[in-house]
């Protein structure tokens, strides 16, 4: 990266207000968003609502750099209250609508949040949280029927009727303002708040980062928007002007006729999201789509089919909340479980334990820092303890363990506390997952450590079969003894309907580890199966 391009972008780039009034004049016709209902919303109109749901906000009380919190699903609302927040200044705080008791009492406090806006459905379960700093919940209803004493309630008429637009901020907005906190899944601890600012947003997506994408691109939002993968896209595309087409979640049996319906032309998918579509009976139209790319995080062994029957271009990538994807691939990969190599801008190693770097070919964590100041997370909030941890040295520790091959591509591992050591092997649970996946009755699965009588720990693999399949613990270990280690191979294997997951597909591996070997789990050794370490002559 040159020294000039190495520096914070302009706010009329990267700042959502001036990006959205400057595509509304430039091109306002243009669409910005597509909804599930047919109803479409060009960058002019777009603006409009924006200004004036920014107007109900700001006469609710909510001021440049206060702190918003969103509890609503994907649609209209919940894609115009990121825009109408951050139009003010304000920092939005968009929040998993699954939580309730302590996570959700953990994100309001945590937030230091002054006002909330909350799907109606949800309002109760707020109202029984702790208030935190909160002094107003606003709710998308003609007439609340609730009652609070130490807190404001307001509905439609307080969101969408001011009588003027929003007054203008006290200060120009910045790039390295604070745009938004998103909090982590939390699926092994208490979630953490991410911040973020408008220059880690625009550069985390936008089509110099993801360089298989296009400014007149639609992107899918079928990620949640207390995601990344929802509220980054839909605020990176106002930015871009780029459009989005909004749905409510990712859903196997609607996705193509959605893609089609909706002109979308490229779509992030996870990887569990992608299986999920290859194991659906072949269908005549299967090519018959207007996407130009997809994005599947993590690639297994996923590309070649997905390209080989849906017709269209993969691409994979590594990315996390803190950071603003490092590494990218060119267009179908052949090597499975690749990642890609570093993109311009940013600097990645591969360390140790004490943050010595490894050589190529070893196993070590990913660690990141950019050129460009402000294109990363700068902390998690109220908390300088884990932002010292992640931080340490000068570069942004991923939790994640990769290898680098000689030609300069990234593959990833396991995360570091996914791991498994077995009889002194050091054992990735992703590589089994991979494998797993690859059976075609398998609709899910996930490979984690479980205590050892012996000493260390034991492979436990839970599978969720494909609908209207079984799946038989015997054959599967078949299946797998060509083609992974001997050590590698589950002692137990375990099938559910379905395996646990948060709100943003993630799979909650530390209930499966709490849960351990169950009653129902098949047990090899038991079984009287013996597996051993092939002997070479």
């Amino acid at each position: 990266m040159r020294e000039e391009e190495a520096t914070v972008l302009p706010p009329e780039v990267c700042v959502l207000r001036y990006a959205l009034e400057r595509h509304a004049a430039e091109r306002g016709e243009a669409v910005y968003a597509a909804f599930d209902d047919g109803s479409r919303w060009s960058f002019a109109e777009t603006l409009a609502r924006t200004r004036r749901l920014a107007a109900g906000l700001q006469g609710l009380g909510v001021g440049q750099g206060d702190r918003v919190l969103i509890l609503l699903p994907n649609g209209p609302l919940g894609l115009l209250s990121l825009l109408a927040v951050n139009y003010l200044g304000a920092v939005a705080v968009p929040v998993n609508t699954a939580y309730r008791g302590a996570l959700l009492a953990h994100a309001i406090e945590d937030s230091g949040a002054v006002l909330a806006i909350v799907h109606p459905q949800l309002l109760e379960r707020v109202l029984a949280a702790p208030r935190g700093a909160l002094r107003a919940l606003a709710v998308d209803l003609e007439r609340i029927e609730a009652a609070a004493a130490d807190v404001a309630l307001a509905g439609r008429g307080a969101l969408f009727g001011a009588a003027g637009p929003p007054a203008l901020p006290a200060e120009p907005i910045r790039p390295w303002d604070l745009q938004s906190i998103i909090y982590t899944s939390g699926t092994t601890g208490r979630s953490k708040g991410v911040l973020s600012s408008y220059m880690h947003c625009y550069s985390a997506m936008n089509p110099e980062t993801w360089t298989c994408t296009r400014a007149d691109d639609r992107h899918l939002l079928h990620m949640p928007i207390f995601h990344i993968g929802g509220a980054f896209i839909a605020c990176m595309a106002a930015c871009v002007g780029s459009s989005v087409a909004v749905v409510e979640s990712f859903r196997t049996e609607r996705f193509w006729e959605q893609v089609r319906r909706l002109e979308v032309t490229t779509v992030f998918l996870l990887g569990a999201m992608a299986t999920f579509l290859l194991k659906r009976p072949p269908a005549a139209d299967d090519r018959q789509h207007p996407l130009r790319s997809v994005i599947v995080v993590p690639l297994g062994q996923s590309g070649p089919p997905f390209r080989e029957r849906f017709g269209v271009p993969v691409y994979t990538l590594f990315n996390m909340t803190e950071i603003s994807t490092p590494l990218m691939s060119a267009a179908d990969p052949a090597k499975p479980s690749v990642c890609g190599r570093p993109r311009p801008g940013v600097e990645v190693r591969l360390v140790d334990a004490h943050d010595c770097p490894v050589p190529p070919g070893e196993v070590g964590e990913l660690v990141i820092r950019t050129a460009a100041p402000w294109a990363m997370s700068h902390g998690y909030n109220r908390n300088p303890e884990a932002t010292a941890a992640a931080w340490r040295n000068g570069w942004f520790h991923t939790g994640d363990l990769f290898q680098r091959d000689a030609e300069g591509d990234f593959y990833f591992v396991d995360r570091l506390k996914d791991a498994i050591r077995r009889r002194g092997e050091n054992i990735s649970s992703y590589e089994i997952e991979v494998e797993l996946l690859a059976h075609p009755d398998v609709q899910e699965a996930a490979a984690v450590a479980v205590p050892s009588e012996h000493s260390e720990d034991e492979v436990l693999a839970v599978v969720a079969p494909v609908a209207g399949r079984s799946l038989d613990p015997a054959a599967l270990l078949d299946y797998l003894q060509p083609r992974l280690a001997h050590f590698m191979l589950p002692r137990y294997v375990r099938a559910v309907a379905a395996l646990p997951k948060t709100p943003t597909a993630k799979v909650e591996k530390h209930l499966l580890r709490a849960e351990g070997v169950t009653a129902d789990t098949w047990d090899r050794e038991a079984a009287g199966v013996t597996v051993r370490r092939e002997r070479l002559s």
